[in-house]
């Protein structure tokens, strides 16, 4: 069971290592990736490049992943929100959006640890 939109369109994102997709409606754009069959650092690297896409929008990255990303999430400053949803089969979805705050996320910090 597919996660990400049929409609959804793959695209390139730089510095991703997993395929990425954009969903563009209502004026509003959402960045779709799958890292949920990856392991270390596929997840943390995917996220920190499509949080680049959305950084000062009101777009959105729906990242697709076996658990949640604790680690990534200790990366993030108060300028990304993120809302974690449990599926029905087990995997997680969380829900990352750019909102004004004085912390700035580093988003070239791609590695797990440190």
């Amino acid at each position: 069971m597919s996660h990400i939109p049929s409609e959804a369109q793959k695209i390139e994102v730089e510095g991703a290592t997993v395929d990425c997709f954009k969903l563009a409606k209502d004026g509003e754009s959402s960045y779709y990736f799958d890292t949920s069959k990856e392991g270390p650092p596929h997840p943390m690297v995917n996220a920190m490049s499509c949080l680049k896409l959305i950084k000062g929008t009101n777009d959105k990255v729906v990242m697709i992943n076996h658990k949640a990303p604790g680690g990534l999430f200790d990366k993030l400053g108060s300028d990304i929100a993120y809302e974690v949803t449990d599926l029905p089969d087990g995997l997680v979805q969380i829900v990352f959006r750019s909102v004004d705050a004085d912390e700035e996320s580093d988003l070239a910090q791609t590695s797990c640890h440190g």
